[in-house]
């Protein structure tokens, strides 16, 4: 059997990858070899490798490690939504029992600790470039771990207090008193940006620090001048927070005797935290290690640094013990980054037949206190025009600061949001015009033949079938015997509703990643790479990958992650971009790996390499019958020539783009408004599926989180106070399993020419069109209330507003 490895030209594998630029739509040969590549293992539902560890509780995440000697801090924060710190007594705090130690901004400033330095503005080749209304670059909000003039949103962080005992830096805390003066807030985001809302930073006095105009105007113009009709919609999709199964924790330990900070603390990515806390801490980063393994839930909230991070490390080097601190649940509802939270005006200009012509639309994104991240106004900026060809497009994309917690990408970043919007846009077009809804979508989807095809923001879709994806979720959904199902449904006084929605969805993510592999003399392969899981089965699905690349057993091949005094350079998870980087660098390894291999084999038996063939682990000189396998081969050449080991960097910008369409079907309780989920039905197209069963697993979980969010979830603050009411699970509504139907999902594979594996992602497509295929379908459920649209979440007392005012529901 070939190796996948042969299937690709070798400058491909043993050089950067040369990437086609977007636009061009001539594969490369390595390219289409590859496709024909023989695989082994990757396509494979194999079991997750991890799995055994993590349910029988021998997994390592934050909270599970301790130091002798730890001590242990809590967090003063602040209760207010806006207020000046005119100063804080330390004084009663420091006089409690078992309290060792209390810092506050005014120390932070002492010690010059430096803000986290979270760059939040995307920099990769192709995203959107987000900048002031002047064209300059933003600006974003320090953020210092603890601040020394204000608080900005209700739970910061103004104080730590360390202690003996976790009881006894809580009483501590509760006893620092601040002397506060309130000020003025704003938390809701279209009054953020109004004029004459109360000002967050002194440097941007009207609160709106990105304000950028994408696409043609002019074009834009004259496509609305000839339209027959126009339809305009305004939604806001809400915020919502992770709610991680271990609320955050951290360990920090400083090492006098080497000068060195060690920090346990889960993440998505260890390098980076490494290489941001080393910044605060005024260090070189060699001198910081970060222990990352496994992570109690993520989905972006925890792919950014906290405050909480650098302040044990901190409080550690003052007391010389380790400190430890570990959230409570309702610090978590409180502080944790939170996602979405987009205010969006959307208008579609169309042509009596039904052909979209062009489309207006103004984002105005919440970042919260300061800008953590503006990955979510970034990536949804690309996709304004979903799966739809549509010529001309104008965006006004813009970023506010309001008195609440920091955004954060958080599962599918930007993308549910602004599909929920074209999605959402095209129904009432639909119902407004007199179109079947399904075939105003099917007449102006992008066809295959335009790929790669340059939509009117100027991102690239690489490649994707979307009417095919339309048919066949349709056909899975069992679509055209919805009729019989709706009446039978009314015989028990249920309303039935289906939605539908399509979605593209981009993967860009940060470009740089390295591997490391070794052959190891137990005979096992161990792979460092810098791109580490939570939850995602990245031991399992990268192990594919290498095992396929070197022709051995995948039991054989080992995941090295999450601690950087092996992990050197990686880019994390995030963006869906895990299994595209990791994937094209691995390989890219493994063939530096194999072209070591046959020169050391050569030497061995007395040739040159290009007279060694390597097939099922084993070098072979030709026309002979003498051979080696990989194992032997770094056992007897590790002392003259040292370890088989490789290292190889690589750097990818080229997005890809994920797609498919979904569909539900909801049952609607007359009397109650109660809604259930009956039927949920999704297609999606990740490119080359490495592991299918985890890559449904993985659009199990992201429908959860969608669904979540259209029907319980919401960060509610009341207005009133600028007071978050979420602090709790008695507050915040989740999916759970019985709430959830059985998913019918498929997986559809057009490869992606941008990488040689041919990979988009397959981590977010189940969330990206759950918030509009849900609405959709509550609405159609709802339409002989006369019911047009609803605000999410689609709760009981919402949903029986809507049916008694036939209305929009507020």
């Amino acid at each position: 059997m070939k190796s996948p490895l042969q299937t690709i030209a070798p400058d491909v594998i043993m050089h950067p990858l040369k990437q086609p630029k977007p636009g061009s739509v001539e594969l490369s040969p390595e390219m289409k070899l590859v496709r024909e590549a023989l695989f082994k293992h990757v396509g494979k539902p194999i079991p997750r490798k991890e799995d055994g560890r993590l349910i029988t509780g021998k997994g390592r995440f934050s909270d599970d490690f301790s130091l002798p000697g730890q001590t242990y801090a809590a967090i003063v924060r602040s209760p207010y939504p806006h207020a000046r710190i005119l100063g804080i007594d330390k004084a009663e705090a420091l006089a409690s029992e078992g309290v060792l130690l209390v810092l506050t901004g005014e120390d932070i400033l002492a010690d010059d600790i430096k803000p986290i330095p979270h760059n939040p503005v995307p920099s990769t080749n192709f995203d959107m470039k987000l900048r002031a209304k002047d064209g300059s670059h933003a600006f974003t909000g320090p953020h210092y771990l603890l601040p020394a003039d204000k608080a900005r949103h209700v739970g910061e962080a103004v104080a730590i207090v360390v202690a003996e005992t976790a009881a006894q830096a809580a009483d501590g805390a509760e006893r620092v008193v601040v002397d506060w003066e309130e000020l003025p807030y704003v938390t809701d985001t279209a009054k953020a940006a109004e004029p004459g809302a109360p000002t967050i930073w002194d440097e941007v006095p009207d609160n709106v620090f990105i304000d950028t105009t994408f696409g043609d105007k002019e074009g834009t113009d004259a496509a609305f001048a000839k339209a027959d009709h126009v339809v305009k919609a305004e939604f806001h999709i809400h915020r919502v927070t992770g709610v991680t199964m271990e609320p955050r924790s951290s360990l920090g330990s400083y090492d006098p005797e080497t000068r060195r900070y060690t920090l346990y603390a889960g993440s998505g990515g260890a390098v980076r935290q490494k290489n941001e806390l080393s910044k605060v801490l005024g260090i070189e980063a060699k001198d910081l290690r970060v222990l990352s393994f496994d992570v109690g839930g993520n989905f972006g909230t925890r792919n950014r640094v906290y405050v909480e991070f650098g302040l044990v490390l901190w409080a550690s080097a003052k007391i010389g013990r380790p400190v430890k601190y570990t959230a409570t649940r309702s610090e978590s509802f409180l502080t944790d980054y939170q996602g979405r939270d987009l205010v969006t005006k959307v208008e579609l200009a169309i042509r009596k037949d039904g052909k979209f012509l062009g489309l207006r639309a103004d984002n105005l994104s919440n970042v919260g206190g300061r800008a953590v991240s503006l990955s979510p106004l970034s990536k949804g900026s690309g996709l304004i025009t979903g799966s739809y060809d549509i010529p001309y497009a104008t965006l006004r994309a813009r970023a506010v600061f309001s008195n609440t917690m920091c955004t954060q990408a958080y599962r599918s970043s930007g993308r549910p949001e602004v599909t929920y919007a074209i999605e959402r846009l095209v129904e009432l077009a639909a119902d407004r015009l007199g179109f079947d809804k399904l075939e105003l979508r099917r007449m102006n989807l992008v066809p295959p033949s335009a790929m790669p095809y340059t939509n009117a923001v100027g991102s690239v879709y690489d490649s994707g079938e979307y009417e095919k994806n339309m048919d066949r979720v349709l056909e899975l959904a069992e679509w055209d015997r919805f009729e019989a199902r709706k009446t039978e449904a009314a015989r028990r006084g249920k309303l039935l509703g289906r939605g539908f929605a399509n979605y593209v969805e981009s993967s860009i993510g940060t470009p740089k990643e390295r591997a490391e592999i070794e052959i190891k003399d137990d005979g096992n392969i161990e792979v460092v790479i810098g791109t580490q899981p939570s939850g995602q089965g990245h031991e399992t699905s990268f192990a594919q990958v290498v095992a396929d690349m070197i022709q051995v057993p995948v039991e054989k091949v080992w995941i090295v992650i999450g601690d950087t005094d092996i992990v050197s350079v990686g880019g994390g998870s995030h963006s869906g971009r895990s299994m595209r980087h990791a994937g094209t660098v691995m390989a890219m390894a493994s063939a530096d790996l194999l072209a070591e291999g046959r020169k050391r084999a050569a030497e061995l038996l007395g040739s040159t390499p290009d007279r060694i063939d390597f097939e099922g682990g084993v070098f072979k000189l030709k026309n002979s019958n003498r051979t080696i396998d990989i194992f032997e081969l770094g056992r007897r050449t590790r002392a003259s020539h040292g370890p088989l080991r490789v290292v190889k960097d690589n750097e990818m910008h080229t997005p890809v783009f994920p797609n498919g369409a979904a569909v539900c079907e909801v049952e609607v309780d007359r009397d109650t408004g109660h809604v259930q989920i009956v039927r949920y039905t999704t297609i999606d197209d990740v490119g080359r599926c490495i592991n299918p069963l985890i890559v449904h697993g993985q659009t199990h979980g992201g429908i959860a989180q969608g669904v979540g969010q259209a029907m319980w979830e919401l960060c509610a603050i009341d207005q009133n106070s600028g007071q978050p009411l979420a602090g709790s699970f008695m507050d915040y509504g989740l999916p759970r399993s019985d709430t959830m139907p059985s998913f019918k999902c498929e997986i559809a594979e057009v490869i992606s020419p941008t990488n040689p594996l041919g990979i988009k992602a397959g981590g977010e497509g189940g969330t990206t069109p759950a918030l509009a295929t849900v609405v959709n379908a509550v609405v159609d459920a709802l339409s002989e209330f006369g019911v047009k649209d609803i605000q999410m979440p689609v709760t009981p007392a919402n949903v029986w507003r809507a049916m008694n005012s036939g209305r929009k529901a507020s």
